[in-house]
């Protein structure tokens, strides 16, 4: 069985964006990645496409202000013959942007919304939130309005190497519990560790397949 499961095989930058006549043009599956800034959306895209330099990593808060495209190429290998899949990853701005103006923080918000409640082509969008912490009103906020789009949602909590293995079981429960999740809905992330990375790419490939 763990030759049919799919892997990142090729991972490239493709665009940035601040409206939609600057998306790419093509007509492929996109997977979405939100969360507040500093929640490590960069440094899990490159964990799961093993590529360090792929998306930019800022100890600054706020880093992202484009939506970025990252072509992601993923492969299975089955009985016969390998099995292949191409689609976006698509990297958007922190909620909570850091050290910038109030105008700009509207204009991010209003292309993140333009782009969440008019792309034909999202599947899934990966919701970031640091285990390390309790819930924020702005995760909430945020998993709520993606919800009144009625789009599909898995949340991710990132940074769990930075937590003892109890206390990480105590705040995935947590997690659950208050945004009333399934099992299959949530998972912890290290991009240190790498250590749920194919659980990550399978569970992204199950939406698109």
């Amino acid at each position: 069985m763990a030759g049919k499961e799919w892997d990142i095989i090729g991972a490239s930058y493709v665009a940035s964006a601040v409206k939609a006549t600057q998306y790419p043009q093509d007509t492929i599956d996109e997977v979405a990645f939100i969360g507040r800034s500093n929640v490590g959306k960069s440094s899990l895209l490159n964990s799961l496409a093993r590529r360090k330099g792929l998306a930019r990593v800022s100890s600054s808060p706020g880093k992202t202000q484009t939506i970025n495209f990252y072509s992601f190429q993923a492969k299975r290998q089955l009985e016969d013959e390998p099995e292949r899949h191409t689609y976006y990853a698509v990297d958007l701005p922190g909620y909570g942007f850091a050290r910038t103006s109030k105008g700009n923080k509207e204009q991010w918000s209003a292309f993140i919304c333009k782009y969440m409640e008019n792309s034909q082509y999202l599947k899934l969008v990966c919701v970031l939130m640091d285990i390390r912490h309790a819930p924020m009103e702005s995760d909430i906020d945020c998993y709520q309005w993606l919800l009144n789009l009625g789009l599909p949602i898995m949340v991710i909590l990132t940074k769990s190497d930075k937590l003892s293995k109890g206390a990480v079981a105590s705040q995935k429960a947590l997690y659950k519990k208050t945004f009333g999740l399934r099992d299959e809905q949530i998972m912890t992330y290290s991009s240190t560790s790498h250590t749920t990375r194919k659980e990550l790419i399978n569970r992204i490939m199950e939406h698109l397949e």
